[in-house]
């Protein structure tokens, strides 16, 4: 290490991380039971430590420093000095070379010696002893970034919750084998922004592209030991810095111009964030940031502070209800809304978030500090409502203002579709928003994402494919991932040239994707759903950066059946206002037109469904009637689109016939009279488009399948 050469002078305690300005960088690092911290300089070509100053500052928790004509573009991190007493909860270890958290950038990845722990990995005193050995150069640098200045960007699309069709992708997964883009460019946060991309996306009918986590991560040591990396990316390192691997030269920038592409053409962009946990794990794990700077803070310590509280099965929990942890996520989501320009956010294990002392809470103080602020706020904020801990599963129970990932609404639509189970009451209440769940009058059915398939579980064509989970390449002997799939491989495990196989998974697919696009609330599909993308009955290929996870974009040269459907299906959805209400669908509102309730169930004799129908033995047939001119007033300060507002000729008839019978279904003449009705719908067709049949007397429903009538012209005065 060179001679030191220069000294810092007092800094600022206001803003936390690197921040430029005065002709030089303010450095400011909160550490509550540290004794000292100091900021080390590298060279940011050979990586070598060169100098190690101790940041002079000491005001309010926060350690700080101000280095005279640094700029942008330095390297740096941390040591900070405390007591190494494992048994209180201390681990601070100088010896450790720790990571900025409010880095924008990071340089290097970390390289698994044991110089990364901060006890010596085989002592008999396990995680109790103390290891003097330099991890700088097995960890990455800090890097001093500037803001984007003064560039100019597109105006973020507005899109209303009730017109949004998510699209969960992950960015080297999306890209990776996109057709037409160089070699250089696939797989990185570039070829997000890429022509060919928006375009699928476009003519897909996607609002939302959401994207799986791209925080700076880590590849976890027993992966890397068995050939692996962490493909999804939930093992957060830094929270503000974008992961280095996606990127070309510059991956912040290009990440941001890469969203900017997506605003320009209309769509949104999610991120899926990760601050429940870290990937430094529990007592075992390395110490690469917040377990050396101050791990009492950073972490929730157990009743014995040596070990970690694990709601997460991730091996820690990090203290969302401590201030400053707070304020970091804060920070985080402030920086990735306000400089990154990203639309909304999918939480992680969110009801990791919002424990408090006796457990969740939904006045937690992580909801109210996003509640009040001015900026995410207006960002769409949507939770993944469950952890592993005791009473982690808090489905419709997060203020009014987020979205929730609606795990009972996939189950129900795959027990019907898949196992034939006695569902039928829990498939009317999905259909209309799953409002036993969100049964807060203040929700509306945009509550509910409704999903069917994620990254985590099986793809759309593996859980008509396969029965049992097949996940021998993760090298765990496949005992991980989720054994409760709710799938059916139709009679063959797995790939099958049977052609009766085959059609009945089609159909099966085309059922689900119907059910999951049709009903109220706000759909996600998986990317490379509708291409029949398969990753062999592995169910949890959070390790598999390869071929098994990476779209095979071949197919969209010459679209299948599944894919015409889906975009069928989501123009279906665009067009008709009355598949995506954004109120509560009770039946007690009133079509002008017919004076009929807006929401009618019916069942095969054409009879509204009496209480005893539901749970009639072997009942698999439902008819919805939903009437497109029984808006709801606007609600207060949620003035609704041009798009939302329904007509006469909005009025819809969805049937849902899982039976293993057609069924002719009546029509009564208060229906016939509304108008002119169409067959626009038939998941019985290879494509599901039938022919443009005009109704006279009843609906002709094929067995196992979706159909969708369409009321086209209203009759002149109401009824």
């Amino acid at each position: 290490m060179a001679k030191l050469v220069r000294r810092l002078e007092e800094g600022d305690a206001s803003r936390l991380g690197a921040i430029v300005r005065d002709g030089g960088v303010n450095f400011a690092l909160f550490s509550r039971h540290a004794t000292a911290v100091e900021l080390c300089l590298f060279d940011a070509v050979s990586g070598v430590e060169q100098e190690r100053l101790a940041l002079p500052g000491h005001d309010d928790e926060i350690w700080h420093g101000f280095l005279p004509d640094a700029a942008a573009g330095l390297h740096y991190g941390y040591r900070v000095h405390g007591p190494w007493a494992p048994a209180s909860g201390h681990r601070f270890n100088p010896n450790k070379l720790l990571i900025d958290p409010y880095a924008r950038e990071l340089a290097g990845r970390v390289s698994w010696d044991d110089a990364v722990y901060g006890y010596t990995v085989g002592h008999a005193d396990r995680d109790l002893s103390f290891d003097t050995r330099d991890s700088a150069p097995f960890v990455p640098r800090s890097v001093v970034r500037t803001p984007h200045g003064r560039r100019r960007f597109a105006a973020r699309p507005e899109i209303a919750a009730s017109q949004r069709i998510i699209y969960e992708a992950h960015v080297k997964g999306l890209t990776q084998r996109f057709h037409g883009l160089d070699a250089a460019r696939r797989g990185s946060y570039s070829a997000l922004g890429s022509r060919g991309v928006i375009r699928y996306l476009q003519k897909l009918g996607i609002t939302t592209l959401q994207l799986l986590p791209v925080h700076a991560f880590v590849d976890d040591q027993f992966l890397v030991e068995r050939g692996l990396s962490n493909y999804w990316g939930y093992q957060s390192l830094a929270f503000m810095a974008p992961m280095a691997r996606y990127g070309r030269k510059d991956a912040v920038r290009e990440l941001s111009e890469a969203v900017d592409a997506l605003h320009k053409n209309g769509l949104e962009v999610f991120l899926d964030v990760v601050y429940n946990h870290t990937c430094e794990g529990n007592e075992m794990g390395p110490t690469l940031c917040y377990r050396g700077i101050d791990n009492r803070s950073y972490y929730r310590l157990a009743e014995d502070p040596r070990y970690y509280v694990d709601d997460t099965g991730c091996g820690n929990t990090v203290a969302a209800e401590h201030p400053r942890v707070l304020q970091l996520i804060m920070d985080s989501l402030r920086y990735w809304a306000s400089e990154m320009r990203i639309d909304g956010f999918r939480f992680d294990l969110a009801s990791a978030l919002g424990r408090e002392r006796h457990g969740f809470d939904a006045g937690a103080g992580f909801f109210d500090a996003v509640g009040q602020d001015p900026v995410l706020r207006r960002r769409t904020l949507i939770a993944e409502p469950w952890d592993i801990g005791p009473g982690g599963y808090q489905l419709g129970r997060y203020p009014t203002q987020w979205s929730e990932w609606n795990d009972r609404f996939r189950d129900t639509v795959r027990s019907f579709w898949l196992r034939r189970e006695p569902v039928l009451n829990e498939l009317s209440d999905a259909l209309l928003g799953s409002s036993n769940a969100f049964s807060d009058p203040h929700r509306a059915p945009q509550a509910s994402i409704n999903l069917i398939s994620a990254h985590d579980g099986f793809t759309l064509a593996d859980m008509v494919s396969f029965d049992v989970k097949h996940n021998e390449a993760n090298g765990e002997n496949n005992r991980d991932g989720h054994g409760h799939n709710l799938s059916w491989n139709h009679g063959a495990e797995g790939a099958s040239s049977d052609p009766a196989v085959r059609a009945a998974r089609d159909r099966s697919r085309r059922n689900l994707l119907a059910t999951l696009l049709l009903a109220q609330g706000v759909p996600m599909l998986l990317a490379g759903d509708e291409l029949g993308h398969s990753q062999g009955g592995n169910n949890n290929a959070y390790c598999q950066d390869n071929a098994m996870s990476w779209l095979d974009w071949r197919a969209t040269r010459e679209p299948g059946a599944v894919a015409r459907l889906t975009e069928r299906l989501i123009g279906l959805r665009h067009d008709l206002p009355v598949l995506r209400r954004r109120h509560r669908l009770h039946g007690d509102r009133h079509s002008r037109s017919t004076g009929l309730p807006e929401v009618s169930w019916l069942g095969p004799s054409g009879a509204a469904m009496l209480d005893a129908d539901w749970h009639a033995h072997g009942a698999r047939f439902v008819a919805l009637l939903l009437l497109g001119d029984a808006d709801a007033p606007p609600r207060p300060g949620s003035p609704a689109s041009p798009r939302d507002v329904s007509t006469p000729s909005d009025h819809v008839l969805l049937v849902i016939n899982g039976s293993d019978e057609a069924v002719e279904l009546p029509l009564s003449n208060d229906i016939l009279d509304a108008g002119d009705w169409r067959l626009v719908l038939d998941t019985g067709e290879l494509d599901g488009c039938p022919q443009s049949t005009r109704l006279s007397s009843s609906l002709h429903c094929q067995q196992d399948s979706v159909t969708l009538a369409r009321c086209y012209t209203a009759p002149s005065s109401p009824a």
